[in-house]
């Protein structure tokens, strides 16, 4: 008793005095601070008062023990029931444990979770136990085909799914408590019309069993009405049935429904194999807005139902429903789980509470926000408690009289005036924190258009992404917002012509719109993109699922690196069990990181080398992460590799890690049989198709048009021989080609060699292989010859398109790239990137001044090549590009004007062109 009474904090005041008294001094031997919590409780709930005599013994011992003791060994009794004493059973434990968490409450002795734990975890025992006791007696009876004595434990495949406050462990103390109860119907070939007789069956002498008011009491009132389509199904349905219906008719309230659901009895396992089939249903992968719209409208709807739009008042108000309740705060944090839980599994807690706190630690709500949400939603539970005490009445309304509230204010220990102003400050305190999230302001008038503009706008109705009503509403609030950005851009008609095309291309509107609607400064990027980079707009237009990264996560902040890539992008394929959605789940990824990259260059957060390395390093995550899923399918259906394995080698930009954002990949694989002539999986193949088919799964794997897109382009011309050779090397092959018979051209490529992913000990004998090679074929008498000729043959097939070229072209990036190539060839330098292969050049006696003259115009043409392949997918024409996109193109290479531009591109071209031809005439 002693350490019951040590840990009370707080007590009602006895409302009823007499009853109070009355109980102080039956109870006076527990001492004065229990005899005055149990007196205080008494004088306001005629209920708890009823308890305290009908359980005055077992209430001395559970007190004398320890209040945890006792709720563990009343759970421990209920345990042992058999079928015919379970009823009784359980409403004694229903009996004892109200009345015990009642004291715990009311005392202070238990939190809020604490309480409805210990209500939760009564729920749960008794619906387990009733549904394995029913069970068992069907098995013995012999109405479940197949079944035995055994599978009473799991109740032969059915379960029983907590929903709502249960789910949640958040039972409140008067609860009814939300089941859903399925059955497995894969254990029931060929008769599962019988077996879910039974479990019909089952279902409804549980729900009779827990809910008919007996002699004794009883235990919970049980809701099944979230079944699927309650109105027409029967009690208990196959898993089957549930998940087509949610596949095809399942709507945001049970989406958010299933946010709390969690199996409690029965069959656990097969409960949460179905819990994990729903997740594409609850939790949608991009980010989901339109769930805001859908939230609010439920609210008005049960608002409107219930008549809770008046005006708020101590009387009568609804603690759950109403303005400023307890629902308010439950969607507000179950809708924001919603929009973002798809791709952050962290999101995904049960409780209100919990799922405050993780979404202010996500960034998802300011963490004084949810602090003081937290606050507000205990206090309001734990007045609903004392609502529901006083007559064990599911209500959540306050009472409709002055002598009702002055009952209620007693209860919580506060005088009425007090009481009054302290919850009508609560209630207002949540509709405000609340209120804006749900329901946006009507939208604004935005600018007057010129005649031209006001035709492209008045067109935007006729687009796809405006044909439903629903889009409409959102976007008539958005309008004014993208006007009002528009008329600030540099060159409005110009960056309304590209939002246009933006529009024009969306296919659907309301998430998108939701979107911009929740984020306005969403606005202003995409104003930013459209009247900056049309071709950007143009992706998003067609992936507007890549937005979801710009406020879903560290989109800002600084560039991981390929080691961190490579491991998230790992792990996001690792949750993913089929080969097809892993390969499109590498594309959704891929493309958000990608759009990253081009947002960072184009707002001048990267410039076009950091991009370049950016954007090789994105590609080296997803070949590196890759490999090992493709490999592992190939491995599924034709055996491990034979031999050593192999080894997958980016060439080109890929293997000197700098890409734009148009690259394509120049890959070749190199394998090595060592001696082993076949596969040995369930199809085997012999060593060469293996590997061919191997490098075409790899290249599908990477290229293939899927719902999310394509990942790259990929090029393996710079294999062995070309067009004409296998698109698989062995080692040997291609070691001997590289000694004796590769074309000098090929030697060049090989500068650039480097391995992205394959076993390890052949990809450090790849590297010594090539870095050996060079060293030697670099001193051979035809190399500058033979590089004159391939520069002569590349400037007559692709010369300059206009002076604003950047790859092609005398001089030009291509140019350069193959002077540096021939340099670090001739200097046997081991060196990938440009720069440094253009430094090696000093080992075959190139001048400080021609690297100086080749390394300018190599940095200004990328910077402009770079940049050019963010703003288009074609040539280069300074006019198309409008304003934004000639000051972005100015900034990166450090121009006042598009003249100055012309003029220096001219100049560094002209000489980087006479210092090449120089050195290839040695």
């Amino acid at each position: 008793m002693t350490d019951f009474s040590a840990r009370l904090t707080r007590s009602p005041h006895p409302y009823d005095r007499s009853s109070g008294d009355e109980v102080r001094v039956a109870f006076a031997d527990l001492g004065p601070e229990v005899a005055g919590l149990m007196a205080g409780a008494a004088g306001c709930s005629p209920y708890l008062k009823s308890l305290m005599t009908r359980e005055a013994d077992w209430l001395r011992h559970a007190l004398g023990q320890g209040p945890e003791a006792a709720l563990d060994a009343e759970f421990a009794r209920i345990e042992a029931l058999a079928l015919d004493g379970l009823g009784a059973g359980l409403r004694q434990a229903k009996r004892r444990i109200a009345l015990l968490t009642a004291l715990c409450d009311l005392g202070g002795v238990w939190p809020l979770e604490a309480v409805t734990a210990a209500l939760t975890g009564l729920a749960d025992r008794a619906v387990h136990l009733a549904m394995v006791r029913l069970v068992a007696e069907e098995i013995r009876r012999g109405k479940i085909p197949g079944a035995t004595a055994e599978d009473a434990e799991t109740a032969a495949g059915m379960v029983s799914l907590a929903m709502g406050k249960m789910g949640a462990g958040e039972l409140n103390y008067s609860s009814d408590i939300d089941l859903i109860c399925l059955f497995d119907e894969s254990r029931y070939p060929g008769v599962e019309q019988e077996a879910r007789a039974t479990f019909i069956r089952v279902t409804r002498k549980m729900t009779a069993l827990l809910s008919d008011l007996t002699g004794e009491g009883y235990v919970f009132r049980t809701d099944l009405r979230l079944r699927p389509d309650a109105s027409v199904t029967p009690v208990c349905l196959s898993m089957a049935a549930a998940e087509s219906y949610y596949e095809s008719v399942g709507r945001t309230w049970e989406r958010a429904a299933y946010i709390k659901a969690r199996p409690c009895g029965g069959d656990l396992a097969a409960g949460e194999r179905f819990l994990k089939t729903l997740t594409p249903f609850v939790w949608r992968k991009h980010l989901d807005f339109a769930a805001i719209q859908d939230a609010h409208d439920m609210r008005l709807r049960i608002r409107e139902h219930r008549g809770l739009n008046g005006r708020v008042t101590v009387e009568g108000h609804n603690m759950k429903l109403g303005q400023g309740g307890i629902r308010e705060i439950e969607f507000f944090t179950q809708t924001r789980q919603l929009i973002a839980g798809g791709r952050d599994p962290d999101l995904r807690d049960r409780t209100t509470v919990g799922g405050l706190a993780v979404l202010a630690e996500k960034g998802w709500v300011p963490p004084d926000v949810a602090a003081e949400l937290a606050t507000l939603y205990r206090a309001h539970r734990e007045l609903e408690h004392r609502l529901q005490m006083v007559g064990d009445a599911q209500t959540h309304d306050m009472p409709v009289t002055a002598e009702g509230v002055a009952r209620i204010a007693a209860f919580c220990g506060e005088d009425d005036a007090a009481f009054r102003a302290g919850l009508l400050e609560r209630i207002a305190r949540v509709d405000t924190l609340t209120d804006a999230f749900f329901a946006p302001g009507e939208a604004e008038t935005g600018p007057e258009l010129s005649e031209a503009a006001g035709k492209i706008v008045s067109g935007w109705i006729h687009y796809p992404a405006l044909r439903s009503e629903r889009a409409q509403a959102i976007f008539r609030r958005l309008r004014p917002q993208l006007l009002k950005q528009l008329h600030r851009a540099a060159n409005p008609d110009e960056a309304l012509r590209a939002l246009d095309g933006f529009l024009a291309g969306l296919p659907a509107g309301v998430q998108i719109f939701s979107l911009f609607d929740s984020n306005p400064t969403l606005i202003e990027l995409i104003i930013d993109i459209a009247g900056t980079s049309p071709s950007l707009a143009r992706h998003l237009s067609r992936n507007a699922g890549v937005l979801d990264a710009v406020i879903g996560g560290s989109f800002w902040t600084a560039w991981p690196g390929t080691a961190a890539l490579r491991a998230d992008l790992a792990r996001v394929l690792g949750e993913v069990a089929d080969y097809e959605k892993k390969l499109d789940t590498a594309r959704r990824w891929m493309k958000e990181w990608h759009f990253r990259v081009g947002v960072h260059h184009l707002r001048g957060l990267k410039d076009a080398f950091e991009a370049g390395k950016a954007y090789a390093d994105l590609a080296d995550a997803v070949v590196g992460a890759l490999w090992p899923v493709v490999t592992a399918e190939f491995a599924r259906k034709h055996g491990p590799m034979p031999g050593r394995g192999a080894v997958l080698i980016g060439m080109g930009s890929m293997g000197a890690q700098r890409l734009n954002a148009g690259s394509d990949l120049d890959l070749i694989m190199i394998y090595d049989a060592a001696g082993v002539e076949d596969s040995t999986g369930p199809k085997p193949l012999a060593t060469r198709p293996y590997y061919a088919r191997l490098t075409q799964g790899m290249v599908t794997a990477l290229t293939a048009q899927m719902p999310e897109g394509r990942l790259y382009e990929v090029d393996m011309r710079l294999r062995p021989s070309g067009r004409q050779g296998p698109v698989a090397t062995g080692w040997q092959s291609f070691t001997g080609y590289q000694e004796d018979e590769a074309w000098t051209w090929e030697h060049l490529a090989l500068t650039r060699a480097r391995v992205l992913a394959g076993e390890p000990e052949l990809a450090a004998e790849v590297e010594a292989f090539r870095r050996d090679l060079l060293a030697r074929k670099g001193k051979g008498d035809t190399v500058r010859a033979d590089v004159a000729a391939m520069r002569e043959r590349l400037q007559a097939a692709k010369p300059a398109k206009g002076s604003w070229e950047a790859k092609n072209g005398a001089g030009r990036l291509m140019d350069v790239e193959l002077c540096a190539q021939m340099l670090a060839l001739l200097g046997g330098s081991p060196a990938r990137g440009v720069e440094r292969q253009i430094g090696a050049g000093a080992a075959a006696g190139v001048s400080q001044p021609d690297q100086t003259a080749l390394l300018d115009a190599y940095r200004l043409l990328w910077r402009l090549q770079c940049g050019t392949r963010l703003l288009t997918e074609g040539p280069l024409v300074m006019e198309d590009l409008g304003i934004g996109g000639r000051a972005f193109l100015l900034r990166e290479t450090g121009e006042t004007s598009a003249e100055a531009l012309t003029a220096r591109l001219e100049t560094v071209t002209a000489l980087a062109d006479r210092v090449i031809s120089g050195l290839m005439e040695g």
